[in-house]
């Protein structure tokens, strides 16, 4: 399937200058959501990933049907003061901006095989702070999966993990 032809791209958002690219387009699709989170499950089922981390939001679209698709648990990573118990927290830049991420830290246990999961890699910033949350709380980092990645802005290079993306854009 031809995901780009699904995939909206917003010149100027959030900021001037960023060419943004819209999932929600792609995620309206039954046919395509279908395919791109079967395809996603198709390159992991063989992982024994028990653990499946995503961030808000839209990791979250794809983190939890993969998990699902897996038998595996899945981690939301939110932003700070979104999740009720206690939390460890990572900070990271993104190519506009700052941001942090938290999870919950009963949420991974020292040895779980754990997959990251988000719509799209640019700079890493965000699977980094990820991959260091995880760490932290003794789990093991598979794999890092995305549904595109921006080859352009070079984030592959920033993580130590193997990383695969269903787009290179």
């Amino acid at each position: 399937m031809d995901y780009n032809a699904y995939i909206r791209e917003v010149p100027d958002f959030p900021k001037p200058g960023i060419l943004f690219k819209d999932l929600t387009t792609l995620w309206k699709d039954p046919i395509a959501f279908k395919s791109s989170v079967d395809g996603l499950f198709a390159h992991c089922r063989d992982k024994n990933i028990n653990k499946v981390v995503g961030p808000e939001s839209r990791g979250f679209v794809f983190g939890a049907p993969l998990a699902y698709l897996l038998g595996a648990g899945f981690v939301p990573a939110r932003k700070p003061g979104k999740l009720p118990a206690q939390t460890v927290s990572r900070s990271y830049a993104l190519e506009y901006g700052e941001a942090s991420l938290e999870i919950h830290r009963d949420s991974i246990s020292e040895g779980d095989r754990v997959l990251i999961v988000d719509d799209l890699l640019a700079t890493g910033g965000t699977v980094s702070a990820l991959i260091g949350l995880v760490e932290m709380l003794g789990g093991k980092v598979e794999e890092c999966v995305f549904m595109i990645e921006l080859e352009g802005l070079n984030g592959r290079k920033n993580i130590k993990y193997p990383v695969f993306s269903m787009i290179k854009s």
